[in-house]
């Protein structure tokens, strides 16, 4: 888990250079503008469903790209934890809920009951990102715990009142940043993703736990070949050790002839004389 860089991450490391590929491209050509969506006109009026496929595309400025790439960085334990396969799984199989549903609540239920007033729902994978980030809540515990004081105790038993966190807070503080960017909208993707990642975690999902994509895909090897390795690898690590311990016993039987005690050479020394 302390395994620096993006080792045993290779589809973190993917996303995250996909992520700023394309949100610099979607800056330089000057096509931000067809990434957000809004109920009214994009939906309703222009009736633009491509949007609600695109939306997740890229980021529209550099400090979501910056929040973003950052908490991803941080997440990418959860792929060490589970596995390529299982990391890569369980991003296709939330996709089409992410996708889809922050624009259902926005469009059918939160544009109508707030009168028209939230109607923007800003470019980016946030739904995403906060679906991973609930199975690093869940999954990953946390190493050690500090607390930022606030008020001198009183007393020398009574513990100082204060603000207490963990080495996770950084990891938090980034994806809040991430969720308060565009407020009212970026919140909303950022509470469906996590319930998202809750009710997958709870395998409240229709085969939430079962599906798997292939493993040619993670260039992931058949258990027979994993079990060969396996075997070939044990061998080759018993010849090493046999062969390391007749060496050591041969070096042994020669140091012993080599070694003589005071009386074997005194003796000597008589059988010479005589």
């Amino acid at each position: 888990m302390l395994t620096s860089g993006f080792t045993n991450a290779p589809v973190t490391q993917a996303f995250i250079f996909l992520f700023i590929a394309t949100s610099v491209l979607a800056s330089i050509t000057d096509y931000k503008h067809l990434f957000y969506l809004q109920v009214v006109p994009h939906l309703w009026r222009y009736k633009q469903a491509w949007r609600v496929f695109s939306w997740q595309t890229c980021y529209t400025n550099s400090t979501e790209v910056l929040f973003a790439t950052t908490t991803l960085y941080q997440l990418r334990v959860i792929e060490r934890l589970w596995g390529t396969r299982k990391y890569l799984s369980f991003i296709l199989f939330t996709l089409p809920y992410t996708l889809l549903l922050p624009p259902f609540i926005l469009a059918t239920a939160l544009r109508p009951l707030t009168f028209g007033r939230m109607n923007y729902l800003p470019a980016g994978p946030t739904p995403i990102i906060f679906a991973l980030l609930a199975q690093y809540h869940a999954a990953i515990p946390h190493i050690y715990k500090y607390r930022i004081v606030t008020s001198s105790s009183s007393g020398a038993d009574e513990v100082p009142s204060g603000i207490l966190l963990s080495d996770k807070s950084t990891s938090y503080l980034l994806a809040a940043q991430l969720a308060l960017s565009q407020l009212p909208g970026s919140a909303l993707g950022a509470a469906v993703g996590w319930l998202i990642g809750y009710a997958w975690r709870r395998e409240l999902l229709p085969a939430a736990a079962r599906w798997r994509v292939p493993g040619w895909i993670v260039s992931e090897r058949s258990e027979g070949e994993r079990f060969e390795g396996l075997r070939r690898r044990l061998e080759g690590e018993s010849a090493r050790a046999a062969h390391s311990h007749q060496g050591s016993r041969a070096a042994d039987g020669a140091n012993a002839r080599q070694r003589r005690t005071l009386g074997t050479q005194i003796l000597d020394q008589f059988r010479g004389a005589f």
